[in-house]
């Protein structure tokens, strides 16, 4: 009897750990949103979405490519994922809910795309006084630190942003100037990615290379707008994604 006792507690007990799984959190803005949780594409704050719907809980872009690979390909681990990007967000965006979306659920990678907001709202605003790039990296870094004092196991992807002179980007002014400053952004993003041992992303160059490389009859056809990507653009987020996870053994 205490055996038989012995083993129910042992299995109970892998059971729970094993359903538990490792927990990967994707945060940033639109790119990642995807409308997860029925937002219907608005700047929904994640308590205020739908948690439940499995058929909408991780919206429709790259990290739901990244999420239905690992979770059919190996049902076994028990990955957990979540997406917790929000439409038109900025990297103050992101420190104003790091808490709730990032601490409380404490994961085990993290997963980080933003920056592109930060130039268009410049862009589009005052322009009197430079962009704060050496601010936006001490933000950047200071949210980082955050984590990591919670967890110093935590595993970091760090995606850069990005920009593309397609479709209604084309009708904007200043491209080469919103260009350089996605750019320095993107550098930034890179430096942290190394002081930081973190998984870098190179979305600027990927999506740089392909304009380049892979012409098609539509400039629209990778990044419809010179910001979001198309089906086409996000699976190539995706596979960049899961390329430079799976080469730094992040999720086994």
């Amino acid at each position: 009897m205490k055996r038989n006792m012995f083993f129910i507690l042992f299995f109970l007990l892998s059971s729970s750990v094993f359903c538990e799984g490792i927990r990967i959190l994707f945060i940033g803005d639109s790119i990642t949103d995807g409308s997860w949780g029925s937002s219907d594409g608005g700047p929904m704050p994640s308590s205020a979405r739908n948690h439940w719907d499995m058929n909408h809980i991780y919206g429709s872009g790259y990290m739901y490519l990244c999420a239905s690979y690992y979770q059919s390909r190996y049902p076994d681990h028990g990955y957990r994922f979540f997406n917790r990007g929000i439409s038109g967000n900025t990297l103050a965006d992101l420190e104003q809910r790091w808490k709730e979306d990032v601490v409380d659920l404490n994961p085990d990678v993290l997963s980080i795309l933003v920056g592109t907001n930060d130039i268009h709202y410049y862009i589009e605003g005052d322009m009197s006084v430079p962009f704060d790039t050496l601010a936006w990296e001490r933000c950047y870094r200071s949210l980082l630190g955050r984590s990591l004092r919670m967890n110093p196991d935590l595993k970091i992807v760090l995606g850069t942003p990005f920009v593309a002179y397609t479709g209604t980007m084309k009708d904007k002014k200043n491209f080469a100037l919103r260009d350089s400053l996605v750019h320095s952004l993107s550098r930034i993003v890179k430096r942290i990615a190394a002081d930081y041992h973190a998984v870098c992303l190179p979305y600027d160059e990927m999506f740089d290379e392909i304009l380049a490389k892979e012409p098609t009859s539509q400039d629209t056809y990778w990044i419809w707008d010179g910001i979001h990507p198309t089906p086409a653009g996000h699976k190539r987020m995706s596979e960049l994604w899961m390329e430079k996870v799976e080469q730094a053994r992040i999720l086994p």
